[in-house]
């Protein structure tokens, strides 16, 4: 059974109940002396916890949609490879996105759900992709549309962002009433395989630079009536994500004309879930970290937006320095929250101010 599956969660649900009762009806036996009764109250004991915990942690990620699957979780998820001479973009289904009233596409708009596949990178990847209810509309049948490309921190599903951080809702809403253009999201993880690759091309791994840098967009472009200029396209995403985001407009201008980081780090963590993203190359190790980014290489003319709050988060230090180092013809803005955290509640609070200034810098040719 998989790793989100109600059913395997209902079981083991069941099952630390049944231990839990069977514990409390075979105590009085093994409440005697002897190595056999002590062995006996520790094994049940462990039982219950270490399927008690199993429950929690199974619930934790149902509810936070954090890891899919079991490689997912182990990080031996395989990088999915596409196939030469494939279709770019592979349709997979269909949803109406969670807006006041539903309704058709013409006045709800559609999320479909795709598997993009890169072409520079040779990676594979699934995404949602919002498109708005004026895609459909009569008359705009040539018409083409600004779009992002939308990530989720890691570890973290896709699905948070249809689920948790509702951004087609946002997005929905926001048009409505007239505070941003209609756009195209394309919504997805910040990694295409199972370790936490931070959108950096590994040395005979997963090239996910030159997957959020040119892949998505071109695929996107052969597909759907997207911009096909750098003004056409914004990136946006929270915590690793965000750093994705900042890294991708930072680093390639020729693709993206704005990038907002919600949360964001401003170098990539090494640790256990990333493995070795250098290999030795300092020179890439330095390209990789933001700040000194901006301090040592040339600044193109890319808007960006940074968040952060006066409390509760800790990045807010490395964002005022992100803030200063920004330089013509790069711009800067910033959202900078009085209380917050690292979590869905600040998000969600920043995201549609978030998307109404990404519109604003974005325009479809």
């Amino acid at each position: 059974m998989g790793l989100t599956s109600g059913l395997f969660l209902a079981c083991v649900v069941l099952c630390t109940a049944l231990a839990f009762a069977s514990t409390v009806w075979l105590w009085p036996r093994l409440a005697r002396r002897g190595w056999g009764a002590v062995l006996g109250r520790v094994g049940l004991l462990a039982l219950v916890q270490v399927l008690f915990f199993s429950s929690v942690a199974l619930t934790a990620n149902r509810s936070f949609l954090l890891y899919d699957s079991w490689a997912d979780l182990a990080g031996t998820k395989r990088q999915e490879v596409a196939a030469p001479g494939g279709a770019a973009v592979r349709v997979l289904g269909r949803q109406t996105p969670d807006v006041p009233g539903g309704g058709s596409p013409r006045t709800a708009g559609v999320v479909e759900k795709i598997t993009l596949h890169g072409e520079r990178s040779r990676a594979a990847a699934d995404a949602y992709v919002y498109l708005p209810p004026e895609y459909f509309h009569k008359g705009n049948e040539q018409r083409r549309f600004p779009a992002a490309v939308v990530l989720t921190g890691y570890p973290g599903m896709a699905e948070n962002l249809l689920k948790k951080l509702r951004y087609p809702r946002s997005a929905w809403t926001l048009a409505r009433e007239k505070k941003m253009q209609p756009m195209i999201l394309v919504m997805m993880r910040p990694a295409i395989s199972g370790a936490n690759t931070q959108c950096i091309d590994v040395p005979g791994g997963p090239q996910s630079e030159a997957f959020f840098g040119a892949d998505v967009t071109k695929a996107m472009a052969g597909t759907y009536r997207v911009g096909g200029s750098p003004r056409g396209w914004g990136i946006i995403g929270d915590s690793t994500g965000g750093y994705c985001a900042l890294k991708m407009a930072l680093q390639h201008p020729e693709t993206y004309a704005a990038g907002v980081g919600l949360s964001a780090d401003y170098k990539p963590e090494i640790d256990g879930q990333s493995g070795d993203l250098f290999q030795g190359n300092k020179e890439e190790e330095k390209r990789s970290d933001l700040l000194w980014h901006l301090d040592n290489r040339p600044q193109g003319p890319t808007s960006f937006l940074v968040t952060s709050s006066l409390q509760g988060e800790p990045n807010y230090k490395a964002t005022q320095q992100f803030i200063k180092k920004v330089k013509d013809p790069a711009r800067v803005s910033s959202i900078t929250l009085d209380h917050g955290g690292h979590s869905f509640n600040t998000w969600n609070r920043e995201i549609p101010p978030a998307l109404e200034w990404l519109s604003g810098r974005l325009g479809a040719e």
